[in-house]
């Protein structure tokens, strides 16, 4: 005779891996922290100044 096994079980354990996944690609894909934004942020505002101040102004 075959195992026998409990679907609901078996689905939820499914679901919980595709959760797994999902949460995965998701730290990979939103992974930084505010820090990291934050600093980000400043170092393209920092660039864009440097670009505005060396402008040449005829």
């Amino acid at each position: 005779m075959a195992d026998l096994i409990n679907l609901n079980k078996a689905r939820k354990a499914r679901e919980r891996a595709a959760a797994k996944d999902k949460a995965a690609e998701n730290r990979v894909r939103f992974g930084r922290t505010k820090g990291e934004r934050a600093v980000s942020r400043l170092e393209a505002e920092r660039a864009r100044r440097d670009i505005e101040g060396k402008k040449r102004e005829d």
